[in-house]
């Protein structure tokens, strides 16, 4: 905790004012603003609303001023909210909570904290008139969108935006989504549902078909990611279980059958499955030149625009994978037998 003392100090200097000029405009010597700073002494009680006047503090800064409270003590204050909360009501609990808010003006986190928790025991307690609170409410969340920390901003713009959605402000609550990411999908989720509600129904059915098409790439990438990892750790028969949740991944997301067929051919590559791979290799072979087309007829994306791929370009894809297969060094067991000859030449 910073003392009075530290606390004068610190705004002297960002007022720029030197200690004689801060005596001066108070009445008083240098000598005795010296003292004060060095904690030495403390202003006559007649003094301190003049100090913070000049200084531009309240009287809460000045004399109980902190930067920032400990983890421990931020979840202490939190809990003792939630249980005034409980035995004395949402008005006692409010104005206990503001006068912390008062106390600690520098805890970024408390502020924003406390300001979420009010909000949500709004909806469970359902306070009589709970709109009287919501100017404190709002300039606290307003407060943390100022806050240094990336974290702190997000979640106060998502509370923000949630505050004035429910209260169907749907132009205000957009606004808060510019603290989001562009690369948060929730930004874009959220934009869709202000779309909805304002009447934009194709930007809304465009947004929601954007982020269902991107979600597949990303559960697709992860399921992959684990069947590596249960391989790495010698672990077939769950690699064998991602493999069959990859293919279903691709028909639940419309993805067609060469994204379905596919999964499989690496594990039955690890396997060494021979007549499996061969088979797996002729379906992927027989699906290749379409492999777009199941999402591009979807109706799950169709409000999309795809780029159109020319039909020249599409059937060479058969041949490009022909290629690749050629080239690939795991399939390098098949290459002598006289099935992969035979797939080669078709």
């Amino acid at each position: 905790m910073m003392k009075t003392g530290e606390v004068i100090r610190k705004y002297r200097k960002q007022k720029e004012l030197t200690q004689e000029e801060m005596a001066a405009r108070l009445g008083v010597t240098a000598p005795a603003v010296n003292k004060w700073e060095n904690g030495n002494s403390l202003p006559d009680i007649a003094l301190l609303a003049p100090i913070a006047r000049l200084l531009g503090v309240s009287l809460e800064e000045l004399l109980s001023f902190r930067e920032e409270l400990t983890e421990e003590e931020i979840r202490a204050l939190l809990n003792e909210l939630g249980e005034r909360m409980k035995k004395d009501g949402y008005d006692c609990a409010f104005h206990w909570a503001k006068e912390k808010l008062q106390e600690y003006p520098g805890s970024e986190r408390l502020i924003l904290w406390m300001a979420q928790m009010l909000t949500a025991y709004r909806i469970t307690e359902n306070p009589e008139n709970p709109e009287q609170y919501d100017a404190d409410i709002y300039s606290w969340l307003e407060q943390s969108l100022k806050s240094g920390e990336e974290e702190i901003r997000r979640s106060a713009a998502d509370s923000l935006f949630r505050f004035y959605f429910q209260k169907e402000q749907y132009e205000k609550a957009e606004g808060y989504l510019d603290f989001l990411s562009d690369q948060n999908p929730e930004r874009k989720r959220l934009k869709g549902t202000v779309y909805e509600k304002t009447g934009r129904t194709e930007e809304a059915w465009k947004a929601y078909e954007e982020l269902l098409y991107s979600y597949y790439t990303m559960v697709s990438l992860v399921l992959h990611n684990l069947y590596s990892l249960a391989l790495s750790q010698g672990d077939r028969e769950k690699a064998r279980y991602l493999t069959e949740k990859q293919a279903q991944t691709a028909y639940l997301f419309d993805m067609g059958e060469y994204s379905a067929i596919a999964p499989e051919l690496e594990q039955a590559v690890v396997e060494k499955d021979e007549k499996r791979c061969l088979e797996i290799l002729e379906q992927l072979l027989n699906h290749v030149n379409g492999m777009d087309e199941s999402f591009r007829n979807s109706l799950l994306y169709s409000h999309l625009k795809f780029k159109v791929v020319e039909t020249k370009e599409k059937l060479d894809l058969r041949e490009y994978l022909k290629k690749s297969m050629r080239e690939d060094p795991t399939l390098d067991f098949l290459k002598e037998t006289a099935g992969w000859k035979e797939l080669m030449e078709k």
